[in-house]
């Protein structure tokens, strides 16, 4: 039973985006484009999917409903101010009513961003969250995005969040309102049958950590009461209807990430991997995340050498997937201390039964699940020592972390220096 005060919210909001699912669904992207009434749009994609001829197919079926389309595809593979802000400024010189993003996480939030910064022009830093930027909001409503997703990951084609690296400070950081999200995301399983095994791993091992710390938050009801309305963040805590989708994504995680890992081809399991994306996403959309994803910001903001197999990189690389999971066994093992039903249901829907209900033996069948995992999808590292970080660089990496105090206040336990101190200690290596 959930007793509401007036000194706690009593409220919470759902808002998801608009989303077409299903093999072939984005060939009906024309229409859609036409139903919105854009004349001409800007598509935001990358060299590799211009490549593989991924990029083409949605151009002609664009094209075939009378819709201009002028592309921009010099997307990095991990965000940064300086890429995004190239990215607007050459959108600025083009005339377009809407924006069609046919990518991964990386594509798909420089269209926010691209939609961001050329109708409310500004320094990028104005928009970053604190205490980075100034977390100044969305001004208005801004134009049509019909976002496509590529990977099974970062679930961004359902959120109003963008991330991105501030170069000059080596940190990872986000511009976070509800004004960013799409119009409409289509999401078609048969994009993702070209991804590697790492990029696989990676991007699952996201969606698994965004429906398990978002069924861990604080709940929207432990939270102080806001003064209006509009003061309600996007990230607003667990509530009822996130838990069952963190549920049912936690499951198909461990159901279908194997078997997607090991035979890309397999369209079962990548069907049922993006299902898994959809609904991650849109429980830690609205849920928010904490611990792991705090902590991965500087463990990808602070890589000196590291590049991971299957990614087309030339400079050093922790995956966004793979940063977020490195910390996931400590910190859930440590989370298990305050919430240990959640935590057992995790761990049982990940294949690994607790020995008994108390805290303790949660806490390690949770760190079980998540190691076992991690081992069978064989080039994910096990450990910060296995993307070059020592004993010696902790202090800097929980320097980073308590940047993202955005994240952490949603922790459901102390997240201080001393407890991300032993958790990054924990994940030196398992």
């Amino acid at each position: 039973m959930v007793f509401i005060t007036y000194v706690n919210e009593g409220v919470f909001t759902l808002a998801s985006v608009s989303l077409k699912f299903g093999i072939g669904a984005s060939e009906e992207v024309g229409f859609e484009v036409s139903r919105l009434g854009l004349k001409r749009v800007l598509l935001v994609t990358d060299n590799n999917l211009v490549e593989l001829g991924i990029a083409k197919r949605i151009i002609d079926n664009i094209e075939r409903e009378g819709v201009e389309v002028d592309v921009y595809s010099d997307i990095e593979v991990e965000p940064t101010d300086v890429s995004m802000v190239r990215a607007a400024e050459w959108a600025r010189g083009k005339v377009f009513d809407g924006i069609v993003a046919v990518g991964g996480g990386s594509v798909i939030d420089h269209a926010k961003v691209i939609n961001l910064l050329t109708k409310y022009p500004a320094n990028i830093m104005e928009y970053i969250n604190k205490p980075i930027g100034m977390g100044k909001p969305v001004p208005g409503p801004l134009k049509p995005l019909i976002a496509i997703p590529t990977t099974a990951g970062s679930g961004s084609e359902n959120t109003g969040v963008a991330v991105l690296d501030i170069k000059a400070e080596r940190v990872k950081t986000g511009i976070s309102h509800h004004y960013l999200k799409p119009a409409l995301g289509i999401v078609d399983p048969l994009l993702t049958v070209s991804m590697p095994p790492t990029v696989t791993a990676a991007t699952g091992l996201d969606v698994l950590t965004h429906a398990a710390e978002a069924y861990t938050t604080k709940p929207y009801y432990a939270r102080p009461k806001y003064p209006s309305p509009s003061d309600r963040p996007v990230y607003q805590g667990a509530n009822p209807i996130t838990d069952v989708f963190s549920e049912k994504a936690i499951e198909l995680v461990g159901r279908y990430l194997r078997r997607a890992y090991h035979n890309g081809y397999d369209i079962e399991a990548r069907y049922y991997m993006m299902l898994a994306c959809e609904l991650a996403s849109a429980s830690f959309g609205h849920a928010g995340v904490h611990i792991p994803h705090a902590n991965a910001y500087p463990i990808a903001g602070m890589v000196r050498d590291y590049i991971p197999p299957d990614y087309k990189v030339d400079h050093p690389l922790v995956p966004h997937g793979i940063s977020v999971v490195l910390t996931a066994p400590p910190a859930f093992r440590k989370v298990a201390k305050v919430a240990p039903e959640r935590v057992a249901k995790i761990a049982e829907l990940l294949g690994v039964e607790p020995e008994s209900s108390h805290p303790r033996k949660v806490g390690e069948a949770v760190y079980e699940a998540f190691v076992s995992l991690i081992e069978d999808l064989k080039t994910v590292p096990r450990g910060l020592k296995h993307v070059g970080y020592k004993e010696s660089d902790i202090p800097a990496l929980v320097e980073g972390a308590l940047k993202q105090q955005r994240l952490l206040i949603h922790s459901p336990i102390p997240a201080g220096r001393r407890e991300l101190e032993e958790i990054f200690t924990e994940a030196m290596e398992y």
